[in-house]
């Protein structure tokens, strides 16, 4: 059985032909310009592929309330050309298939779970880090969504007395992403993450955030195991720094089993950055139960 899936994001969206194994076939990506130039080609790359279902896991905020007029919309989105655009509504009028939605971060998650290295597991935090930093959880084995969709970038987390740089976020003055995402990274050191690898001061900071995070959503979420994936956990020197500092904040408050091997708890992204596509395309096979 074969299923679409789509990977909505800012600059691209990734389209893919999948099926219940998680093996991906074929894929292509189609810039992320307008609805009206980006969705004809979409539907134009699905609608022979003979796909039973199709899952979209998008960049947001999005609409997840089923009950709700404005389900399947992007809603209040920077991206002005998308805002308040009915994606899920695009797609099931041109395919006449059942569509699977959730947002991009949840999606990876669901890859992980459903393939990767969070298998198994019942509760789990995923958290990509780039351009943005966003967060997918799952707990007691349901994806969560409660009001809107976890917004996990957007914790507010005091700035460290080392950093001279300034939060980037347009709406907080403290907030994990706008200290901690790539465009912060640029700001502050002048340089993109890929060109200061060698630059101990970058990473002991990025590690102070990025540790602190992870206490918080530790202690409010408890999962089973945190999964770090995006373009600046490409820099695999952050992870030990950043199961230091978590091991420091954290100071023995919780001991677990799980946490005796921070190594194993606190890990990277493990389906080679397919994790998406294939939440997408699991999103598209649970759309059809």
């Amino acid at each position: 059985m074969l299923y679409g899936a789509i990977e909505a994001g800012g600059t691209k969206m990734v389209c893919a032909i999948g099926d219940e194994n998680g093996k991906i076939y074929e894929q292509i990506s189609i810039p992320t310009v307008t609805p009206d130039e980006t969705m004809p080609k979409i539907i134009e790359y699905f609608k022979d592929k003979d796909i039973k279902a199709i899952g979209i896991a998008c960049f947001g905020p999005i609409d997840l309330d089923k009950n709700s007029e404005t389900y399947g919309f992007i809603t209040s989105t920077p991206k002005t050309a998308w805002k308040n655009f009915d994606i899920v509504g695009c797609v099931k009028n041109a395919l006449g298939i059942p569509v699977g939605f959730d947002t991009d971060v949840n999606g990876s998650l669901l890859g992980e779970i459903t393939w990767g290295c969070a298998k198994g597991l019942t509760d789990a935090v995923y958290l990509t880090i780039g351009t943005g930093i966003g967060g997918g959880v799952m707990t007691n084995g349901k994806l969560l969504h409660g009001m809107l969709h976890p917004e996990l970038g957007h914790i507010i987390i005091a700035k460290s007395q080392k950093d001279k740089g300034e939060c980037v976020c347009p709406y907080h003055d403290s907030c994990l992403e706008g200290l901690a995402a790539g465009p912060s990274i640029e700001k502050r050191w002048g340089s993109k993450a890929k060109d200061l690898a060698d630059r101990q001061e970058v990473w002991d900071l990025e590690a102070e955030y990025i540790g602190t995070a992870l206490v918080n959503f530790c202690m409010t979420l408890s999962p089973q195991k945190i999964i770090l994936g995006g373009g600046v956990m490409h820099q695999m020197q952050l992870f030990p720094l950043i199961r230091k500092v978590f091991k420091e904040k954290m100071a023995g408050y919780i001991n677990t089993k799980t946490l005796e091997n921070l190594d194993e708890y606190i890990v990277p992204a493990s389906l080679h950055d397919d994790q998406g596509i294939m939440g997408a395309v699991k999103l598209a096979i649970d759309a059809c139960n």
